[in-house]
């Protein structure tokens, strides 16, 4: 189970690191996990959305990185990167599977 947080009860994600890839579009992850926790681009607009998810106890983001450019995330990027502190190979596997069985 894959549990979103919303922007006011977000866990500090300082620390983590890039764990992996989600090769998948926006729409097929806001289909299958819910909106994104932070849908406006960052202070230094790195990133233009991030979700911030709780998987098994452990907290992962999932977000663009450096495209600078809204539209191309929301409708042309197809590799979203992984972010955590633990190893994210259980938590991508189950994330492909959500995304497979919501399309």
């Amino acid at each position: 189970m894959i549990t979103v947080y919303n922007k006011l009860d977000t866990p500090n994600t300082t620390g983590s690191s890039l764990k992996g890839y989600i090769y998948t579009t926006y729409d097929k992850l806001v289909k299958a996990i819910g909106e994104p926790t932070f849908d406006e681009p960052s202070g230094d607009e790195k990133t233009q959305v991030e979700w911030v998810v709780d998987f098994k106890g452990d907290f992962f983001t999932i977000y663009d990185w450096k495209t600078y450019d809204r539209d191309y995330t929301l409708n042309d990027l197809d590799r979203f990167n992984i972010g955590g502190k633990e190893q994210a190979f259980d938590f991508i596997e189950h994330l492909e599977k959500l995304i497979k069985s919501n399309q």
